[in-house]
């Protein structure tokens, strides 16, 4: 039996190796791709709304409703010790350092992500990524790097954004439900941030973008097993960018708190 787990153990760990050799692979030939002639604007606009514009909603809905809800939270702790002036400050940086790039990944991993593994997915399944091949068409410089460089540019500006409307969010709780004033607010939130902290934040975004392109496509390439593949690759894609994203948040979050 413990030979047996053992050996279980050894091939869970195995499997992980793989695994990740096998996106940084996808990722060294993606990237060699990216400068390759001639170079496809068109695809890359056209991910790019996809990705970027047609977010912007459900960016908006969660980055609003966060930053209020962190503005409540905190007014709650910060009254018991009469620190309400600082809610501000707590609110911008949560949003600046950490919620923001993260929440606006897990959204676009769980909105976008999805969607290009299902469709790469799809393409695999029906013989296109085949067909590409036949013609002589590169499949990673046609599918995988228009999707990689519009995750790339876009989720950090769908993080400057969420930032922005996360502590306007926090600005209607603190004005309007906590009496503080606007300017003091606004005053309080440009003091407590950093150029160190918009930097932390944005390479975060650049990290995660890679991650959720990655994962995305290298589930999409790998499927078998027709309609049912397709949905379970599509599943287990989005889990994985949810985990590799809170990994490599941890690790930076670490690397920055030492580094300060």
């Amino acid at each position: 039996m413990i030979k047996r787990r053992i050996g279980n153990l050894g091939a869970k760990i195995l499997s992980c190796i793989e695994y990740l050799g096998g996106l940084l692979v996808l990722l060294f030939n993606n990237i060699l791709q990216v400068f390759s002639r001639p170079f496809k604007l068109d695809r890359i606009l056209f991910q790019s709304k996809v990705i970027g514009v047609e977010s912007l909603p459900i960016v908006s809905l969660v980055a609003f409703f966060l930053g209020m809800i962190l503005a409540f939270q905190t007014a709650y702790m910060l009254s018991k010790m009469g620190s309400e002036i600082y809610i501000a400050n707590i609110v911008a940086l949560s949003l600046v350092r950490e919620l923001g790039p993260v929440l606006t990944s897990l959204v676009v991993a769980g909105r976008n992500g999805a969607s290009i593994t299902a469709e790469i997915g799809t393409m695999k399944v029906s013989e296109q990524i085949d067909a590409l091949e036949t013609l002589a068409t590169n499949p990673i410089r046609y599918l995988v790097v228009p999707r990689f460089l519009a995750l790339f540019f876009m989720v950090p500006l769908l993080v400057i954004y969420a930032d922005l409307i996360g502590i306007a969010g926090g600005w209607l709780v603190c004005v309007q439900k906590l009496g503080v004033n606007s300017h003091f607010y606004i005053k309080m939130v440009t003091e407590a941030i950093e150029y160190k902290d918009i930097f932390t934040g944005l390479l975060k975004s650049f990290v995660f973008a890679i991650i959720i392109a990655i994962v995305s496509c290298y589930h999409g390439m790998k499927v078998e097993g027709g309609a049912e593949g397709v949905g379970r690759a599509t599943t287990v894609s989005v889990v994985n960018s949810f985990i590799l994203i809170i990994v490599a948040d941890c690790i930076f979050t670490a690397i920055f708190y030492f580094l300060k």
